[in-house]
C-alpha cells in the first residue's frame, strides 16, 4: 500500500473533505495518543477525521524521554497489570509494528549496597524479564546481566568508582517520539483518514445535549468549517479541561500538567558504552544515548502556566546537573548542554482527596452523549488507549464495527525495513550516498526511505547535509514539507529533525537554508522566508533567556517573549 502524501494540496483537500459529509469519528488532538486514535478508527473501516490545532505532536508527544519502556519502577508499586501491558506493546512496536523507528537500548543501574540491593533490583529486572518473555513479546531484546564493580566500570568508565558496589544492566527501547507521531498520523491517512494539522477547534456543534461534531478554523488559511461527527474523541493531553469547557459539561475527571525537562548533551562528555538509570529522592533520573548525544532527565513538578510552551528554568536544569554530577568522574557543566526541551504529562486526578489518583493509567469517559474524552496513560500504551476510546465511541454507533485489528497493522515503513536494511551497502553503491547516510533514513523513515532517494535523484544537490547540521541531509527538509506536513521552519526543526536540541546554536545557523528549501514546496516568498527566520531566532532566543531564569513564573515569562508564528 502506498503511503500517504501530507503536502500543503492534501490538507487543503482534506478539510473540505471533513466538511463536506458527516464522519463516524472526529479525533480532536494530534499528540501520540489522537494519532493512534484516528489509526485505529480508520483501520475498522470507519469514516475519521483529524484535527490539530497546532503540528502533529507539538505538545507532550515531541518533548517525552523518548522511551518505549515497561516501566520498570511501577513493579516497586506492584502494578502488574500496568507493567504487563506495557511489555506487551514494547514487544509489538519493536517486532512488529515498528521495527524501523523503534530500538533496544542499554541501561545500566548501579548498585550502591552490597548483598540486599543487588538480591533486591536484581529480583525486580528478573521478573520484568520474565513478565516480557511471558507474554512472548521479549525476543527482541537481551535479558539482563550482573556486573562487577570492575566490570560495570568497562562499560561505563565515566562513573566514579565510589559511585556504585557493581551494577545491573538491563534493555529497554527507543525512539524519536516526534517522528514516531508523524508516522502514525501518515499511517492513519493511508487507510482514509482525513488529517490537517494548524486547524483548531473553537467550539463544538450540539443539537439538545449531544456534541454532533465542531467548529474548525483553518489558523492558516483563516476558513471556518464545521464538521459533523456520529462521535467526537477528545485526545487533548494537557488540554482536556480546556476542550472539555467548551461542551459547558463538568468532567468526570481532571487532567494535572506535570512539568519534566531534559538536556542535550554531546555524546564525548559521558565516557559510556551504556545508558544509565539512577536513583534520586523524587524518582529516577534517565541518562540515555540519543545518536551523537545523550539526553539527560527528567524532573517532576506542578505546572499550571503556559501549556503550549513550558519553559525549563535555570533551578531545573541545575537539579540534572546535579544528580547527574553526583555519579560522573568528570563532571558536565551548562557549557556542555547543548539543547534543553521541557513538556508536560497528562496526569489523572480525580474531584477530590478521597478519588484523587495521580496516575500513569489512562481513562476513557462518555462525558456526554456524541463526545469520548481519552486522558493520563503514557507514550508505550497509545494504542491500547486508542483501542479503548474507540471501543467507546462504538457503543454509540448504529452500526456494526469490527474489533481492533493495530495489533496487526506496521507503520508506514515498516513493510520492507529489514530487507533494505540488509541491501543497504548496494543502496550506497547505487545512490552514491555513504552507507552511514543509508542507513540513518532507514532509521528514521525505514522503506519510505526510497522517496528520499527519489528526490536526491531529481536533484542531487539535496542528497548534501544541511548546513550547520551535519546529521540531516537536504533532502528531508523538502520532504518534511512536500510529505509530511510540515507547515513552519520550526516544524521542522525541532519536530521533523531535531537540530534545535542537537546542536550549540539550536538551529540557528540552519535556519536559512531550510527555510529556503521549505520555500518552493510551500509557496513562499521572500518575505515570508525572512519571517519564518526571524520567528525561529526569537524563539531561540526566548528560550534560552528563560533557561536563565530563576524560577518557572520568570521562565515561563521570558519563554511567552516569543509569539507563535501564525496567530493562535
Amino acid at each position: 500500500m502506498k503511503a500517504a502524501t501530507l503536502g500543503p494540496e492534501q490538507r487543503a483537500q482534506a478539510l473540505a473533505a471533513m466538511a463536506e459529509r458527516e464522519l463516524d469519528i472526529l479525533v480532536v488532538g494530534a499528540g501520540v495518543v489522537g494519532a493512534g486514535t484516528a489509526l485505529d478508527a480508520a483501520t475498522r473501516g470507519l469514516a475519521t477525521g483529524l484535527v490539530e490545532a497546532r503540528d502533529w505532536a507539538s505538545g507532550t508527544s515531541s518533548r517525552s524521554s523518548k522511551l518505549i519502556h515497561g516501566g520498570l519502577r511501577y513493579l516497586e508499586m506492584l502494578d502488574f497489570a500496568l507493567v504487563r501491558e506495557a511489555l506487551k506493546e514494547r514487544g509489538l512496536l519493536l517486532e512488529r509494528l515498528a521495527p524501523h523507528l523503534v530500538k533496544p537500548v542499554p541501561f545500566l543501574y548501579p548498585l550502591q549496597h552490597k548483598g540486599w540491593e543487588r538480591l533486591y533490583a536484581g529480583s525486580g529486572v528478573a521478573l520484568y524479564d520474565a513478565m516480557s518473555m511471558a507474554r512472548g513479546h521479549g525476543r527482541g531484546l537481551p535479558g539482563h546481566r550482573h556486573l562487577s564493580r570492575k566490570h560495570a566500570l568497562r562499560v561505563a568508565p565515566c562513573l566514579k568508582r565510589d559511585a556504585l558496589v557493581g551494577a545491573l544492566q538491563y534493555y529497554d527501547a527507543q525512539m524519536d517520539d516526534a517522528r514516531y507521531v508523524a508516522t502514525l498520523v501518515r499511517t492513519a491517512a493511508m487507510y482514509g483518514a482525513q488529517v490537517a494539522n494548524r486547524a483548531r477547534v473553537t467550539g463544538f456543534l450540539r443539537e439538545g445535549e449531544r456534541v454532533v461534531g465542531a467548529r474548525v478554523r483553518d489558523v492558516e488559511g483563516g476558513g471556518e468549517y464545521e464538521v459533523r461527527a456520529k462521535q467526537v474523541v477528545n485526545a487533548t493531553g494537557v488540554w482536556t479541561d480546556d476542550t472539555q469547557a467548551m461542551v459547558g459539561e463538568r468532567g468526570q475527571f481532571h487532567v494535572r500538567a506535570s512539568k519534566g525537562i531534559h538536556l542535550v548533551v554531546p555524546k564525548d562528555r559521558i565516557n559510556s558504552t551504556t545508558g544509565l538509570i539512577l536513583r534520586t529522592e523524587k524518582s529516577v533520573l534517565f541518562v540515555i544515548p540519543w545518536g551523537r548525544h545523550w539526553i539527560v532527565g527528567t524532573t517532576d513538578t506542578d505546572w499550571d502556566l503556559d501549556k503550549a510552551h513550558p519553559a525549563a528554568s535555570s533551578a531545573d536544569i541545575d537539579y540534572l546537573l546535579e544528580h547527574v554530577n553526583s555519579v560522573l568522574g568528570v563532571p558536565l557543566s551548562r557549557d556542555d548542554v547543548q539543547g534543553v526541551y521541557a513538556g508536560l504529562r497528562p496526569l489523572l486526578a480525580g474531584e477530590s482527596d478521597a478519588t484523587s489518583k495521580l496516575s500513569r493509567e489512562h481513562t476513557v469517559a462518555h462525558p456526554v452523549p456524541g463526545l469520548v474524552v481519552v486522558a493520563g496513560g503514557k507514550y508505550t500504551t497509545y494504542r491500547v488507549m486508542a483501542k479503548d476510546a474507540v471501543d467507546e465511541a462504538v457503543h454509540a454507533l448504529d452500526q456494526r464495527v469490527a474489533e481492533c485489528v493495530t495489533e496487526d497493522v506496521p507503520l508506514a515503513g515498516a513493510e520492507g525495513y529489514r530487507a533494505l536494511w540488509n541491501t543497504r551497502a548496494r543502496i550506497a553503491a547505487r545512490t552514491g550516498l555513504h552507507v552511514v547516510r543509508v542507513e540513518h533514513l532507514l532509521n528514521r523513515y525505514g522503506a519510505l526511505a526510497e522517496e528520499l532517494l527519489d528526490l536526491i535523484a531529481v536533484d542531487p544537490g539535496l542528497g548534501a547535509p544541511l548546513g550547520g547540521a551535519d546529521d540531516y541531509l537536504r533532502a528531508e527538509v523538502v520532504y518534511a514539507a512536500s510529505h509530511e506536513g510540515a507547515r513552519h521552519l520550526d516544524d521542522v526543526l525541532t519536530r521533523r529533525t531535531r537540530i534545535s536540541i542537537e546542536t550549540f546554536d539550536r538551529g540557528t545557523r540552519s535556519a536559512r537554508e531550510a527555510a529556503e528549501l521549505m520555500a518552493p514546496v510551500l509557496g513562499w516568498d521572500k518575505d515570508q522566508v525572512e519571517r519564518e527566520v526571524e520567528h525561529y531566532e526569537k524563539r531561540v532566543e526566548a528560550e534560552r533567556e528563560s533557561q536563565l531564569q530563576p524560577d518557572d513564573l520568570t521562565a515561563d515569562a521570558a519563554r511567552l517573549g516569543a509569539p507563535d508564528i501564525v496567530p493562535l
